[in-house]
């Protein structure tokens, strides 16, 4: 994995998770005196310049998770009430790339983002009223609700929590990075059961 993919799980002091950044931004806090605390696993070291005193060269190591004092760019994110956006890359991420319809796993461009409560009879763009399904059963299903198409609804949705999010976000997550993210969901997270899991799978456990 190249410098430029790598990605960083930022964190507040107290160790709750704030957003990915990479490599540089990481640099910068360390060079800034920011960093409370680094954790997980050392992805790289980053050489500086050298001290005319000591002839020394500066070394920063770059771990997977850091602890930092101060807040993320979404100053407000890590309150209880905190809604994320909407996005169809963290909706169908959220889903497991599967259709919530005929449960079958799709590529990101073989799926749609389906409003359960269609807008045009009021529906709401939000995280609970939105599944992933594939572009075949959204056509069928139209704007009608899956009950009035006759259609199975296979996963109740729900809003995100923001250390939900951050996962959601995340491109390469490391084992580390991930168990660290899990310690933090909520206990009846559904997220627990989907992770590593097949749609079946989830179902059975439901």
């Amino acid at each position: 994995m190249g410098l430029q993919q790598l990605q960083i799980l930022r964190t507040d002091a107290s160790g709750m998770p704030l957003e990915w950044i990479g490599y540089q931004e990481s640099a910068k806090f360390h060079h800034l005196g920011m960093v409370a605390y680094a954790c997980g696993t050392p992805l790289c070291v980053l050489h500086g310049g050298y001290s005319a005193k000591t002839g020394l060269r500066s070394t920063i190591e770059v771990n997977s998770i850091i602890a930092t004092y101060g807040h993320s760019r979404q100053q407000n994110a890590p309150h209880h009430n905190y809604v994320p956006p909407l996005n169809n890359p963290a909706l169908f991420r959220r889903d497991n790339h599967f259709c919530m319809y005929c449960g079958s796993h799709f590529s990101h461009a073989d799926l749609s983002r389906d409003h359960i409560t269609p807008l045009s009879q009021g529906g709401l763009d939000s995280w609970n009223n939105v599944i992933t399904a594939c572009k075949r059963c959204n056509n069928h299903k139209a704007g009608r609700t899956p009950e009035q198409a006759g259609m199975q609804l296979l996963a109740v949705p729900f809003t995100p929590t923001h250390a939900e999010y951050i996962y959601l976000q995340g491109r390469r997550i490391l084992s580390d990075q991930m168990e660290f993210l899990r310690a933090h969901f909520p206990r009846r997270s559904p997220l627990h059961q989907r992770l590593g899991l097949s749609l079946d799978s989830v179902f059975q456990m439901r």
